[in-house]
């Protein structure tokens, strides 16, 4: 196993997550709920799920597709999302 990999992805999904919409729903619902490790156990496994996929769509796409390919081209994804969010009307 490569620690440096396993280290670097720990620290840059934390800090990503950090104050998202996921992390703010999951609080939330513990703020709301007796049973806590519900929610932890819901919320944690809601993303450990989410990591695979993400894992397994970019391990199959890494065949087809150079890696800074796909870098670009999330990057690009990025920018155009947060585009559309800044022009897109709000409120309907």
């Amino acid at each position: 196993m490569d620690l440096k990999v396993l280290f670097t992805t720990f620290g840059m999904v934390f800090l990503a997550e950090l104050g998202d919409k996921t992390q703010l729903a999951t609080l939330f619902f513990a703020a709301e709920s007796k049973s806590r490790l519900a929610v932890f156990l819901g919320s944690a496994g809601a993303l450990v799920i989410s990591s695979l996929l993400a894992v397994v769509v970019g391990a199959g796409l890494s065949k087809f597709v150079p890696a800074a390919h796909v870098k670009t081209g999330a990057g690009v994804l990025f920018v155009l999302l947060g585009i559309w969010m800044i022009f897109s009307p709000t409120g309907k």
